[in-house]
């Protein structure tokens, strides 16, 4: 009688939008593996209408969901977030009673991510961390990115600094690896939407000259964000002068990010048919933008990682990536007015725009999901013999 195959399960916790997109594939190449039961825990932004219910774009893609831990608050205070970070907990213990993965994937340093690391700690179920040893002095992800990295066993990072970061704060070396970005790997392998498809999708025309806009609250600056959001919005001014549409993707659920949300949806409402905002343009619909955009303007991390994949440059606004490695692409600037408008000047200029056309991404190493899955599979099939 032939053996039955014993298949282990892989759990990955997701709680935006954004760390979904970079960990789709991974997801499905586990999915797709007959040694594998791949588990997902959807919480957070995934469930809440106001940041799009993202979780509808994981069901369509043909994922199971096996467990939606309901853990955003009304407000977005510093006790509205502890409390979130309470309910993720208290959901987490349920699901992992419930699901006993052998393996957990955590990609990235929220709040939730921390709540989920912390649980899976107690249960003694071993962490698979993307991405450790990276460095964003603006906001409080910092501190809780290393904290995910001393709870975690497999250790995977963007680049050979941070990789050398992970060993030199206490992780075994055999246990971290340098793969380089999920997400500019994804870029090499994604169907982008011609223009006028993507401009359908979100009901909007874009037009050849259109600016990709993001912008997160400074968490480790409380009470600035409108401050800067308005220096901000009062730049793009001469942008959308100038001839150039914005499409403004909405902030995070950060502490202080629904006062950004509330100010960008405003400002657009008073440019009809030069702003639009959106709440989640899934993975698709936003690496088809930044391929058509002339470039990125805000403070997120995908115009340092993802941005200079498509050769436009990113105007990056103020602290929140501090210390994040950034490649020539990239312009930083202070969060008041003045410097924002200098930075847009540089970065929509003609030797600019050639420069960044041509430059490297620094986070590009090549196989990188290829790296990831072979030694995700390497280590729970190891685990399986002890």
């Amino acid at each position: 009688m032939m053996e039955a195959v014993i298949r282990k399960r892989v759990c990955v916790v997701t709680g935006t939008r954004a760390d979904y997109g970079i960990m789709s594939g991974l997801m499905r190449k586990l999915k797709e593996h007959p040694g594998i039961e791949l588990q997902i825990i959807a919480t957070n932004m995934h469930l809440a209408p106001e940041y799009g219910m993202t979780v509808n774009e994981i069901e369509a893609d043909g994922f199971k969901v096996d467990c939606r831990i309901d853990s955003l608050l009304a407000g977005d205070s510093p006790a509205a977030t502890v409390k979130s970070m309470g309910l993720v907990q208290i959901g987490i213990a349920d699901a992992f009673a419930r699901l006993q993965p052998d393996l957990v994937i955590i990609l990235g340093d929220r709040y939730e991510m921390l709540a989920a690391a912390s649980a899976a700690l107690i249960f003694r179920i071993p962490i698979a961390h993307l991405y450790g040893g990276e460095t964003t002095e603006g906001a409080y992800d910092d501190c809780i990115r290393h904290a995910i990295t001393q709870l975690s066993t497999l250790h995977f990072t963007s680049t050979r600094e941070y990789a050398e970061r992970v060993v030199s704060m206490g992780a075994a070396p055999e246990n971290v690896e340098w793969v380089g970005s999920l997400g500019v790997d994804n870029i090499a392998h994604e169907d982008f939407l011609p223009l006028d498809k993507l401009e359908e999708s979100i009901g909007f025309r874009l037009g050849d000259k259109f600016l990709v806009a993001t912008f997160h609250p400074v968490t480790t600056l409380p009470g600035e964000e409108a401050a800067q959001t308005t220096a901000l919005l009062d730049a793009l001014e001469n942008a959308i002068k100038a001839g150039y549409r914005i499409l403004f993707t909405m902030p995070n659920s950060d502490t202080g990010g629904k006062r950004v949300a509330s100010l960008i949806r405003e400002w657009g409402e008073r440019h009809t048919g030069m702003v639009k905002t959106v709440e989640s343009l899934g993975r698709r619909r936003y690496y088809s933008a930044l391929h058509h955009a002339s470039g990125v303007v805000g403070n997120s991390s995908s115009g340092l990682i993802e941005a200079p994949s498509f050769g436009i440059p990113t105007l990056n606004i103020g602290d929140r990536q501090k210390g994040r490695a950034r490649g020539l692409t990239v312009v930083d600037v202070q969060s008041d007015r003045g410097s924002i408008e200098a930075g847009l000047k540089k970065i929509l200029s003609d030797d600019f725009r050639h420069l960044a056309l041509c430059a490297d991404n620094p986070y590009a190493k090549g196989d990188t999901l290829s790296a990831i899955f072979g030694r995700i599979i390497g280590f729970i099939s190891k685990s399986s013999d002890n």
